[in-house]
């Protein structure tokens, strides 16, 4: 077919086409919200993945963590519930692992506790963490002014603190809290650096997420000076008094590859010295693993939930082409008794489902590129928008208007031109 000839086909397809408009939008709505959909879907997948990536990294690769861990009632038994709970790792499992394990780099503990902040007038609920100067280092800790804490601090026991930047912007409205003094429960500290605004981390405090924004860090030096190990909560009038040692150690090791044998030579190491299952190891690397194969298979879902409403949109496609062909019988035996050829049919009919699809398509990834920005900025959830997605979705709504236009194309090419003027 010459290209002057394919040109007139196409042509003829667009205004054929154009004859029937609301039939013709209607129609491509199903290709429209099937790609837009897989854009959409997938492009919010992918933020969701990439925001518990990057708090997973912000636990470093090369690190093994290990947490103190209540245990449950019926294990917990055998502790002295009436006085004092006490569980989780020691001071002494910080001594073994320094003396024993070869591939570490960098060694920190850590203790949490739970206590409020004030200025003034002002008051917030905070968290204490003890740790060593390392610890900014092993967590990627960044400080937006000041200075971190030093070995002197801790040598010293020095009673100064980092804060985390939700509480300097709710204490102090307007004086400079560096240099300024802050009261930690019944404790003073002299504020010497401030951290930079971050989101939740996983990597502070306890088993859970907590909020690093809302964290004052001082010596663990001080810490055991002036609060002790011991910790009182106080819950629906009853007191809950716990003594943890350690909440955390970060062993930070040298390489990547030492982290899966140190990380087994660490729990073997704890489950010696501890009769109750009142610890936990958290390898970053692993769950950044794990985290990338759920990515792939959420992914995968999604665009399997999305690409089923493509394949709705190219039935409708069909079907439509399907009774195009009966309406325009007569039509089909003018062209072929005018000289039109087989494949002059043929092209006509593909050529129109291939602009519905290919334009609903267009107008899908439209769509699509607009609802995850609107997603954004209504929810506040990251979203990422991704060109395979979009090629993916369009190549699919291209590729359904070829297959599911194929089969009523040549169903008109095969008509018999007798019987097709005959037909009324």
């Amino acid at each position: 077919m010459s290209g002057s000839r394919l040109w007139r086909t196409v042509l003829l397809g667009v205004r054929s086409l154009a004859l029937h408009k609301l039939r013709s939008a209607l129609t491509v709505l199903g290709i429209i919200f099937g790609v837009s959909s897989v854009i959409a879907m997938l492009s919010i997948g992918e933020g969701a993945n990439f925001e518990a990536q990057e708090e997973i990294k912000k636990l470093g690769s090369h690190n093994v963590i290990l947490r103190s861990k209540k245990p449950s009632d019926d294990q917990s038994s055998g502790y002295e519930q009436t006085e004092v709970t006490a569980y989780g790792l020691r001071r002494e499992d910080f001594d073994r692992i320094e003396a024993t394990c070869p591939t570490l780099k960098m060694l920190v503990p850590m203790r949490v506790i739970p206590t409020d902040a004030r200025y003034r007038q002002q008051n917030i609920t905070a968290q204490v963490i003890a740790t060593t100067p390392d610890y900014f280092t092993a967590a990627n800790i960044r400080l937006a002014r000041g200075r971190q804490l030093t070995h002197n601090d801790l040598d010293t026991v020095r009673p100064v603190c980092v804060i985390g930047a939700a509480i300097a912007r709710a204490l102090y409205l307007a004086d400079d809290p560096i240099d300024n003094d802050v009261k930690v429960g019944s404790y003073y500290f002299r504020i010497i650096g401030i951290l930079e605004e971050t989101g939740a981390a996983t990597g502070t405090g306890g088993s859970e997420a907590s909020d690093r924004n809302r964290d004052i860090y001082v010596p663990i030096t001080t810490a055991q000076k002036r609060y002790g190990d011991l910790t009182v909560k106080i819950t629906s009038g009853s007191q809950i008094r716990e003594q943890v040692e350690l909440h955390q150690i970060i062993c930070a090791l040298r390489s990547d590859e030492d982290v899966p044998a140190t990380s087994r030579a660490l729990r073997g190491l704890l489950e010696r010295f501890h009769t109750k299952p009142d610890f936990e190891v958290i390898v970053p690397l692993e769950l950044l693993e794990q985290k990338e194969r759920t990515k792939r298979i959420f992914n995968i879902v999604l665009g399997s939930i999305a690409a089923i409403s493509l394949l709705v949109g190219g039935i409708g496609i069909m079907n439509i082409m399907l009774a195009s062909i009966l309406e325009r019988t007569r039509e089909i035996g003018v062209r072929r008794a005018l000289g039109a050829k087989q494949r002059d049919i043929l092209t006509q009919f593909l050529v129109e489902t291939v602009v519905l699809s290919t334009s609903g398509g267009l107008l899908g990834v439209c769509l699509g590129i607009t609802i995850p920005y609107v997603v954004e900025a209504a929810s506040g959830m990251k979203t990422i928008i991704t060109a395979y997605s979009i090629v993916l979705s369009f190549g699919i709504s291209a590729g359904v208007g070829v297959v599911f236009g194929l089969y009523p194309a040549r169903r008109a090419s095969m008509m018999d031109p007798i019987d097709a003027l005959r037909r009324e």
